[in-house]
C-alpha cells in the first residue's frame, strides 16, 4: 500500500482529472493512465464507465503498444456536446455553434447595435441560437454552454456589465437570468479583449507564460496572460488601458466623458476624426482607417504610424510593469498592414528596460478573422472539462453540462 500522501493523489484523479489526461494527451490508453496516476486497473474502468456513460469519451480505432496487448486509444467525443460563442461588437454580433472539438458545425452575422438594449439584442440573439441550432439538425445535442464576449468591463463571477462602457443600459444587467428563460446551460460571460487574449494564447502560443495582448480597434484595449491564465484583475477593470490618461497631445474629448484618454487620440474613431475634422465617422472609424491604409492614402498611413507611436508609450510602461514573453497587436487598425505595430515597436524599444526587451516578441494577431468566437468557445470548454465540476455533476447523478456548478 502506498504512503499517504500517494494514496491522496490517487484518490484525486476522479473522472474529470482522467478525462483532463486524455483530452491533454498526456495519457490515452488505459495502460497509460494506470502508469501516469498510479490507479488500479478496477478504479480506472469505473472512472472511464463514469465517462463513457455521459457520452464524453469514445474508443478510437487506434491502437498504441503496451506490455500486453496493445490498447485502444481513448478521445473527448466532440458530439458530446454543444457550445455557443457569441462575439457582441457595438453594431454586428457573430453567432457560433461548434462541437467539443472547436468545430464551427454552423454560424452567422446578425447586425445588432448594442445602444438597442439588453432586452432586445439578447431576445434577437436568443431567437437566431434556437434558428441555428434547428436548421443544423443538432435539437438533441446538450448544450455545453454559452460563451458571450462584451465590448465592456465585465464582472466576471457576476456575469454582468460593470461601470461606464459604449453599451448604454447594460450596466448590471442580468444577462444570464434572460438566457436562462430558454437555455439550461452555463452561461460564462466576458470582456472582448480577454476573449480574443485567451484565444490567441490557446492558438498560437501555449507554451508562453506570459503574453500581453492589444485589441487597436474602434476602441482600445488590452488582455493579460499571467502564468498561462486570464489576469481579470480585483472587480475586471484590468486591461482597460484605453481610458488611461496621456499626457502632451491635447487632451481630447474621450467618450467616456473624460479628457486625453489613449482611445480618445489612438482609437480608431479618433483617428478618423483628425483625418476628417467636422464629420461623424459613424461608428466605423476603424475599418475606415482600415480601408484608407490598404488604398495607399498617405495621410492616414501617416496618422496610423503616428497613433502606433502614441499607443506604443502605454504599451512600454506595461512591458515595463508585466514583462511578458509576447506582445501581440490586434484589432482592425492592427490588421491594416504594420504600420500601427512598427510605431508600437518603435515606442517600446526606446522607452523599456534592455531587461524586458531582451527576449521580448512583437507583433501582429495571427488570427484573420473568428478570434473572439474562438475565445469564448475555449472559456465554455474549460468549464464545461473542469475537473472539478465534471466530478461534482457526475457524483450527484445528473448530467455534466447541465446548470448547478459554480462560475455558471
Amino acid at each position: 500500500m502506498g504512503s499517504p500522501q500517494e494514496t491522496t493523489g490517487r484518490q484525486g484523479f476522479g473522472p474529470g482529472r482522467v478525462l483532463g489526461l486524455i483530452t491533454s494527451r498526456q495519457a490515452q490508453t488505459r495502460t497509460a493512465i494506470a502508469e501516469v496516476t498510479g490507479l488500479a486497473r478496477s478504479t480506472i474502468v469505473q472512472r472511464l464507465d463514469a465517462l463513457f456513460e455521459a457520452g464524453l469519451i469514445l474508443e478510437t480505432d487506434e491502437r498504441r503498444p503496451s506490455k500486453g496487448r496493445p490498447s485502444q486509444v481513448l478521445q473527448l467525443n466532440p458530439a458530446a456536446g454543444l457550445i455557443v460563442a457569441l462575439d457582441v461588437g457595438e453594431e454586428r454580433t457573430r453567432i457560433a455553434v461548434s462541437d467539443l472539438g472547436l468545430r464551427i458545425i454552423t454560424e452567422r452575422i446578425e447586425l445588432l447595435p448594442v445602444g438597442d438594449g439588453p432586452e432586445v439584442i439578447l431576445s434577437r440573439i436568443t431567437t437566431a441560437i434556437r434558428e441555428m441550432i434547428q436548421t443544423a439538425g443538432l435539437a438533441d445535442r446538450p448544450i455545453a454552454g454559452i460563451g458571450i464576449g462584451l465590448p465592456a468591463p465585465v464582472d466576471y463571477e457576476a456575469g454582468q456589465v460593470a461601470g461606464w462602457s459604449i453599451m448604454s443600459g447594460w450596466d448590471g444587467y442580468d444577462i444570464r437570468s434572460h438566457l436562462r428563460g430558454e437555455y439550461e446551460a452555463a452561461i460564462l460571460i466576458d470582456n472582448d479583449v480577454n476573449l480574443l487574449t485567451l484565444a490567441e494564447h490557446r492558438r498560437y502560443w501555449p507554451d508562453v507564460p506570459h503574453l500581453l495582448y492589444i485589441k487597436a480597434g474602434n476602441g482600445i484595449g488590452s488582455g493579460m496572460i499571467v502564468d498561462r491564465r486570464i489576469n481579470r484583475g480585483a472587480q475586471g477593470a484590468a486591461g482597460d488601458i484605453g481610458h488611461a490618461h496621456i499626457r502632451g497631445y491635447g487632451d481630447p474629448l474621450c467618450r467616456c466623458g473624460n479628457l486625453g484618454c489613449l482611445e480618445a487620440l489612438v482609437g480608431g474613431w479618433a483617428i478618423a476624426r483628425d483625418l476628417h475634422p467636422g464629420q461623424d465617422s459613424g461608428g466605423h472609424g476603424a475599418r475606415e482607417i482600415a480601408a484608407l491604409v490598404e488604398r495607399g492614402d498617405t495621410a492616414a498611413l501617416a496618422a496610423l504610424r503616428a497613433g502606433g507611436r502614441v499607443l506604443g508609450e502605454a504599451v512600454a510602461y506595461a512591458t515595463s510593469l508585466l514583462n511578458p514573453n509576447v506582445i501581440v497587436i490586434g484589432g482592425a487598425l492592427a490588421t491594416a498592414g504594420d504600420h500601427l505595430v512598427a510605431g508600437v515597436r518603435e515606442l517600446i524599444y526606446q522607452r523599456s528596460l534592455p531587461l524586458a526587451t531582451r527576449q521580448l516578441r512583437i507583433g501582429p494577431t495571427r488570427f484573420k478573422s473568428r478570434a473572439g468566437i474562438a475565445g469564448a468557445a475555449y472559456l465554455v470548454l474549460d468549464h464545461a472539462l473542469d475537473p472539478d465540476n465534471l466530478d461534482q455533476a457526475l457524483a450527484q447523478g445528473r448530467h455534466p453540462f447541465r446548470v448547478g456548478v459554480a462560475g455558471s
